[in-house]
């Protein structure tokens, strides 16, 4: 039995790494995208423009903090309701759908008026008042304005088509955007030389390029998901941002961070260090969307694991971004403390130039907090998502603003902009303390593994004596599956009726999956069988790696008095008390009442 455990917990381990990886890529591009337009137009603009170019840039980056932040509300807070309603309210998903869609285009379009108004009436005068920083940045939040709606929409959009297992529509719209802005910069900057209006310029019409390709989609009735204004729902619109504020948090306090920090660098080291910040920061946001792309992933996971009540996988989702997550990024970041000096020369020329060497410290000291905020940005997304609220609230808002303020009013003074940059390592390090004494205080102990360092609360699935997982490769394996679960159930007290009907609905829908599913690709395929005896219900779920395929349209499309064919489709059909599908970010999940 011991072995058989460990096997079964291989097995469903291998199922979310491959999950995990699978939907790591197209998390990321949605991020590289910003990234993508800040280092393009960072190298236009010290290689075309010049340095107060590179100013603008800077200075625009709370506006881009707060844009970020509340796509962030609605993106988590959205993905979280989507994986409590696929399973058990999948009728609600027109209405969030509709109400996440309106939100995203009433703050975008209040944003660009709120730019507008501050360019004509002269408050951006409140960022910087010399010239010629002023008037670019100007020129740049005007070209900017257009690109607002499309880019929170569209960040909406991904999100929904990543849930539907739509991931190669999204890697279209994402290197089509990517390319639509290397020409347009080339061509807006160095043809036309439209200075920094056509930097932001270029942004805006890629966005909508973004955008656009993703609406086809929806536009053509592809999808379950339909934009209606008469599925407006204010409750609903009040759930998501209940849900997905926590997640913002940590944005938001970037934002003021990021005041903060541009004032004390203008302090102690000047505009020749916000330049040197820039560059560094802008190259480096690319790399930040790893560890983002990972926690956009696992809270998809975690939601939908949270809606199935399934602590195991829960815990699991967490040990994946944690051990091979973090081996990813551990190699990034030496990759880049390598090559610092290359880097640098991508912005800046001349070594003798006081920004080079502040580039290259940057581009070797900023990276060391990575590892340190993946556990940060981890365990934020996970208390959001479950809730705990205690954790989801303080943590971001350590990580966002307290700890690399604190550190930065500690270290800049003496060590200048390298003190800004070991800021961020101690901000991390603090973080990981948080998580670590709020696991103690909710427990009462220190945490000796993972499951006790997430400290799952009670109220999120059953105890390890009310469920059986079970994991199967072969038709031998199976052959054993009806036996472990009728037993699992007379242990439970469950009638010996039930016990055999549920033991049998699984070993035939499991051997289904074997003989049809394991056929149709050359990929490792894996099941996963999962028993729950809570309170008078038995739920039984199934789920597999395997081709999209519905039991359902199978059951609906036999013909009558053709009763020899998929016998054991049919007889799951009229024992179970409820039979539902989803095809959940690519798996196959079958969840079955007796």
């Amino acid at each position: 039995m011991g072995v058989l455990c460990l096997k079964q917990k291989t097995n469903e381990y291998k199922l979310l790494t491959e999950l995990y990886f699978r939907l790591l890529p197209y998390q990321i591009l949605l991020l590289v995208i910003n990234a993508v337009n800040g280092i393009v137009d960072t190298l236009y603009a010290s290689n075309a423009i010049g340095t107060a170019a590179m100013s603008a840039i800077g200075l625009f980056g709370p506006i881009n903090l707060f844009l970020s932040a509340a796509g962030i509300v609605l993106v988590s807070g959205s993905q979280i309701l989507y994986g409590r309603y696929v399973t058990t309210k999948r009728e609600k998903l027109r209405e969030l759908f509709t109400v996440d869609l309106l939100i995203a285009l009433g703050i975008s379009l209040v944003t660009a008026l709120a730019m507008a108004l501050a360019v004509a009436t002269g408050l951006t005068r409140l960022l910087v008042a010399q010239q010629p920083d002023l008037k670019m940045l100007n020129q740049y939040m005007l070209g900017q304005i257009i690109g607002i709606p499309p880019l929170l929409m569209g960040q909406q959009l991904f999100s929904f088509l990543s849930l539907q297992n739509q991931t190669r529509r999204t890697m279209v719209a994402s290197v089509a955007c990517f390319l639509c802005k290397l020409v347009l910069d080339h061509l807006f900057i160095v043809i036309f030389r439209m200075g920094t209006f056509g930097l932001g310029l270029c942004t805006s019409l890629s966005n909508w390029v973004f955008f656009g390709i993703q609406a086809v989609y929806f536009l053509r009735g592809q999808s379950e998901l339909r934009f209606s204004l008469r599925a407006w729902q204010r409750e609903e619109g009040a759930q998501i941002v209940r849900l997905g504020y926590p997640g913002a948090i940590s944005r938001f306090g970037e934002m003021l961070r990021c005041l903060i920090v541009n004032i004390l660098v203008l302090k102690y080291v000047g505009s020749v260090g916000i330049s040197s910040f820039s560059a560094s920061n802008s190259l480096l946001a690319i790399v930040w969307a790893v560890p983002f792309g990972m926690a956009a992933v696992c809270r998809m996971l975690f939601s939908i694991s949270i809606g199935e009540e399934d602590r195991r996988s829960l815990v699991n989702t967490m040990k994946i971004t944690m051990t091979k997550g973090m081996l990813v990024m551990c190699t990034i970041v030496a990759l880049l403390v390598l090559l610092a000096e290359p880097l640098t020369r991508l912005f800046y020329r001349d070594p003798a130039e006081p920004v080079y060497q502040m580039t290259v410290m940057g581009f070797r000291l900023l990276p060391l907090c990575m590892p340190w905020s993946m556990v940060s940005i981890h365990f934020a997304s996970y208390a959001q998502t479950a809730e705990k609220r205690v954790l989801a609230v303080l943590l971001p808002t350590v990580d966002g603003v307290v700890g690399v303020v604190l550190f930065s009013f500690l270290l800049i003074p003496s060590m200048k902009m390298n003190g800004l940059y070991l800021a961020n390592t101690c901000n991390g390090i603090l973080c990981t303390l948080v998580v670590i004494v709020d696991s103690w205080v909710v427990r009462g102990r220190f945490p000796r593994n993972m499951e006790e360092l997430m400290a799952i609360p009670e109220r999120i699935g059953v105890p390890e004596n009310e469920r059986i997982d079970i994991s199967v490769n072969t038709m031998a394996e199976v052959m054993t599956v009806s036996r472990q679960i009728s037993d699992f159930c007379l242990q439970r007290g469950i009638d010996r009726r039930r016990a055999y009907f549920a033991g049998l609905c699984m070993e035939e829908m499991a051997g289904n999956v074997i003989l049809h599913g394991f056929k149709m690709d050359r990929k490792p395929n894996h099941i996963d069988i999962r028993v729950v005896h809570k309170g008078n219900d038995l739920i039984l779920r199934i789920r597999d790696n395997c081709i999209a395929f519905n039991p359902a349209e199978r059951a609906s499309a036999m013909e009558p008095d053709d009763m020899g064919r998929n016998i054991g489709i049919r007889m799951v059909y009229r024992i179970a008390a409820d039979v539902s599908y989803q095809n959940l970010l690519g798996l196959n999940v079958l969840t079955i009442r007796i």
